[in-house]
């Protein structure tokens, strides 16, 4: 799959894709960035396409040993 495709991501995720682009737009921003700045939000949010290899990272609460004396 090349860089840049699309295909592996759900359709929720490309519908808020579409959404953060536009709203991009509408502030200013060129095509090409509101669609390079819509895409790495979804990534951040979903930690990116389904199969993409990533996982997310959840920090789970260490447990302090406290003995009382």
């Amino acid at each position: 799959m090349p860089r840049g495709d699309k295909s592996s991501y759900s359709e929720k995720q490309k519908r808020q894709a579409g959404h953060i682009e536009e709203s991009e737009r509408e502030q200013g921003r060129s095509e090409e960035a509101a669609e390079r700045i819509a895409w790495a939000t979804v990534n951040k949010q979903d930690g990116g396409a389904k199969g993409s290899g990533r996982k997310t990272a959840r920090k789970t609460a260490s447990k302090k040993s406290t003995s009382k004396k």
